[in-house]
């Protein structure tokens, strides 16, 4: 047996940046070869680079999720250039921050195509691989947003619920052939996509004032330990999780009234 066809492989959408590239970085670190996806070539190459520069394996694989013969693809290219697949991280997603009194048909979409019918759909085609050697793991990258919301991004939680309860199903359809699925809802996090929570008179400020006095932690994520998160699900470690979603927020989602407000009500108990 080819040795090299022994190790494992991820595939990880919206790999150019923030938790994907994060995830990338830290499969690659614990041994994993990794296919990377996204929109952008020349961020997906420059991760290539990187993580080869540091004895990785990767392979950049730039297109839209939205095109399910794309998410084929992914899949189809992995497999003939890795010989397998052991873990996918459905990470990508795409969103409006808009609310359903102004959304479009075609945002609408947009929305559903990237962030539930690519998951479900790569879903279905990995474990096509993965059922060959009873063994592999799907991760979804969820939201915290798919139980709490603002009423300002509609299909993007619609997806996100579905997420949610597509774990789930997934979970209790591979279980039998040693397939796991399991789902991850971050809360807050520093990243790129978070930027468009902001309006015209620089509302980002007074989220993140406001966010910060509703998390346990006082802080949002960094990217990288979400990533964290990933990939102790994607190991050996976590070979009983499956079918769950995992809470991974700071401690915002159960918190009934913010930090500042508990301060100057108990000020001898919230220092």
């Amino acid at each position: 047996m080819n040795v090299k066809n022994t190790k494992r492989v991820a595939i990880i959408t919206g790999a150019s940046r923030g938790i994907g590239a994060c995830c990338a970085r830290q499969f690659a670190n614990t041994g994993y070869r990794v296919s990377l996806v996204a929109r952008s070539e020349q961020p997906l190459n420059e991760l290539v680079s990187e993580l080869e520069g540091n004895g990785g394996e990767s392979l950049a694989i730039a297109g839209d999720l939205g095109d399910l013969s794309f998410c084929k693809e992914v899949v189809s290219r992995t497999v003939g250039h890795f010989g397998r697949v052991d873990a996918l991280v459905n990470n990508a997603a795409w969103r409006e921050p808009i609310s359903m009194r102004r959304l479009s048909p075609e945002s609408w979409e947009k929305t559903i195509r990237v962030c539930l019918t690519a998951p479900a759909f790569l879903s279905r085609w990995v474990a096509e691989d993965m059922e060959l050697r009873r063994s592999g793991v799907i991760i979804n990258v969820s939201s915290i947003q798919s139980q709490q919301t603002t009423g300002m991004g509609s299909a993007y939680v619609a997806c996100k619920g579905g997420l949610d309860s597509l774990t789930y199903d997934l979970a209790s359809l591979y279980g039998a052939v040693g397939i796991r699925v399991v789902g991850i809802r971050p809360g807050a996090i520093d990243t790129e996509m978070s930027a468009d929570l902001t309006d015209q008179e620089g509302g980002t400020d007074a989220i993140l004032e406001h966010s910060n006095d509703m998390i346990a932690m006082q802080r949002w994520a960094k990217p990288e330990e979400i990533a964290k998160v990933i990939a102790f699900l994607a190991s050996d470690d976590a070979s009983y999780i499956t079918g769950t979603n995992l809470l991974v927020d700071g401690g915002w989602q159960h918190q009934q009234l913010p930090l500042s407000f508990r301060r100057e009500q108990f000020p001898e108990d919230y220092r």
